[in-house]
């Protein structure tokens, strides 16, 4: 028990004191500036009593020296290092397939059931993904997801309800991929747009069975073996001011060409091809739905001169990547065969410009 002359240090401060006086548990440390302080009886310890020859109050004390003995090193304590994740390598893994799937969270209840966005990422590489929405009436993007995603793994970006999907008719992908603690193969970067069909998250059908999942989902491939499989678009006005400048080099400059299925006074027909020539608005289009209206364009001219026997028209086209000429010639094989093809006049049409002669069915 502390006793009024007990020459005290403090358990939880630096310092002591002689006690002048005690009330209860409370006790006076007066300290060597004559200054008192109460304490709490449990929080000193007596170290001597005044007047005692080389008292404890005389001699330099720390807290640190009541916890631990002169004599003896501070204890260390061993602080297990943080375990980096171990990635299991595959052959196949060295290059990226990348899939992001809609998963309902409740199928047999699709009308009222919230879903998943899921990204998996089929391959030895981390990534750096970013998964970003907007709505169709906005310009500005939102981003739902930002982080790393580990090799061969399956990672939940999102969960969202029928009430949101107004707000992710666009959806955008875009990531870094890249190895730790050791060498690789660089990946380029990829941001990659997709424009969903909204009406197709409450039909039964549009879910089907996945390698990557135990539930019927809706998969859209962001990466296949390395390629993107739909990259951003360009600004609808770049491209169409691209698409004006391609057609106006491949084709000679001294002859200007009629389209929209005019006649010439040669009565041959001719219809440009090229989207700008088809579509005041570019926005929204992908590749494929570029396709897609020009082939249309094609198959209302044939169709409207399928029974004009000896009808000469010319489908320009452009040279490009041959994929619109390549579709041409696919159909014109299957479903016109009876028809003449050839390539049209360079002088007169210039570069990519395909010249169809109807003929008479067989």
């Amino acid at each position: 028990m502390v006793k009024v002359n007990d020459i005290v240090r403090f358990l939880n401060d630096v310092g002591g004191g002689r006690v002048v006086r005690v009330e209860g548990p409370i006790v006076y440390v007066e300290d060597e500036d004559g200054f008192e302080r109460p304490a709490q009886a449990r929080e000193v310890v007596v170290v001597g009593q005044a007047g005692t020859k080389a008292s404890a109050y005389e001699r330099p004390l720390s807290v640190k020296s009541k916890l631990v003995e002169p004599d003896k090193p501070a204890p260390k304590v061993n602080v297990a290092p943080a375990v980096k994740p171990q990635v299991i390598e595959t052959n196949e893994g060295e290059v990226l397939n990348i899939v992001l799937a809609f998963e309902p969270k409740e199928i047999k209840h699709l009308n009222t059931t919230t879903f998943y966005a899921t990204l998996v990422n089929d391959s030895n590489y981390f990534l750096h993904v970013a998964y970003m929405t907007r709505r169709d009436d906005e310009n500005t993007w939102h981003t739902r997801y930002a982080g790393l995603v580990e090799p061969n793994m399956q990672m939940d970006l999102d969960e969202f309800g029928h009430a949101d999907l107004n707000d992710i008719e666009h959806v955008a992908v875009q990531y870094i991929a890249f190895k730790q603690d050791k060498g690789f193969r660089l990946k380029n970067p990829a941001l990659v747009e997709y424009k969903l069909d909204l009406t197709k998250f409450y039909k039964l059908h549009s879910f089907h069975q996945s390698e990557y999942f135990d539930e019927a989902v809706m998969q859209i491939d962001i990466t296949r073996n390395d390629l993107p499989a739909r990259q951003l678009r360009i600004d609808s006005s770049a491209l169409e001011r691209a698409m004006k400048e391609k057609r106006h080099a491949d084709r000679p400059q001294s002859r200007r060409v009629e389209h929209h299925g005019k006649k010439q006074k040669d009565d041959i027909i001719v219809q440009d091809l090229h989207i700008a020539e088809l579509l005041d608005n570019l926005s929204g289009l992908s590749n494929s739905d570029m396709l897609n209206v020009q082939l249309d364009k094609f198959r209302e001219i044939m169709d409207a001169n399928k029974r004009k026997i000896g009808q000469k028209i010319v489908f320009i086209h452009g040279k490009g990547e041959g994929v619109l000429r390549r579709a041409l010639l696919d159909e014109l094989k299957r479903k016109w065969p009876q028809c003449d093809v050839q390539d049209a006049s360079f002088q007169e049409y210039g570069f990519g410009a395909t010249q169809v002669t109807i003929k008479q069915p067989r």
